[in-house]
């Protein structure tokens, strides 16, 4: 994936921007030599909404149900700003980085162990944009495949009143068999979905089987995108 692909998979969903900031502006009711939609512009920019499952890496059997909303930054980049829930008063988790396969590529070991890749995510159906088509899911869903985040929830237990401790670094589910599935089950319930039969679906609309993976021993390991060992190659179906 890289920047304009992704843009291109987001731009078919016609996205709007519904800021609170903006229509008080339009209403009358902004102040100050900047207007207040310019002055809300960089959280303007995440209109891109996605839910996935992130596991702490350090131990991958916290699994907390994160929403993402994303917006592109740079050139082949996006950020996100990761919410526990998609209500009005969602806690804000953490951040995520999304880069290209070909970005990750070039990084130097030392920070490839920050990356997580997102390709069990979404094959599995572990991944889902709730808003969306399903047939412009689909298109994202194929753009976002090779691409690698960098998570951190500084919200680590979101059941807390306050953030407490340190920040966590988090990972993505790579195998089957590392979901928690009452994560997954609450989570179908809540959006109406069926994780098996996404799987199915995105299986034979994207042509890969899903990856087999196994989670990170320890803190440094560099992920893998499709393979245990050897040549980190898909399996066609």
């Amino acid at each position: 994936m890289n920047r304009r692909e992704l843009l291109g998979a987001v731009g078919a969903l016609g996205a709007s921007v519904a800021m609170g900031a903006g229509q008080a502006n339009a209403d009358g009711h902004g102040h100050g030599a900047m207007s207040d939609d310019k002055m809300m512009a960089p959280v303007g920019n995440h209109h891109l909404h996605f839910c996935g499952i992130h596991c702490a890496k350090k131990d991958p059997r916290i699994q907390i149900v994160t929403q993402h909303y994303c917006g592109g930054v740079g050139d082949g980049m996006h950020q996100c700003l990761l919410y526990d829930s998609s209500a009005k008063n969602a806690r804000l988790l953490g951040v995520e980085y999304i880069i290209s396969d070909e970005a990750f590529r070039g990084l130097p070991d030392v920070e490839k162990k920050y990356w997580h890749p997102h390709t069990y995510e979404v094959l599995a159906g572990g991944l889902i944009a709730p808003g969306m088509k399903p047939d412009d899911e689909m298109t994202f869903m194929k753009a976002l495949l090779t691409t690698w985040g960098k998570t951190w929830h500084t919200w680590p237990d979101p059941t807390t009143p306050i953030p407490m401790g340190e920040p966590l670094l988090m990972w993505s589910l790579t195998g089957d068999g590392q979901d928690d599935p009452k994560v997954i089950a609450a989570r179908d319930e809540e959006f109406g979905v069926k994780t098996a039969e996404i799987r199915k679906k995105r299986i034979q609309g994207i042509g890969y089987d899903v990856p087999a993976v196994p989670a990170p021993k320890d803190i440094d390991v560099i992920g893998r995108q499709w393979t245990a060992s050897g040549e980190d190659k898909p399996t066609k179906v």
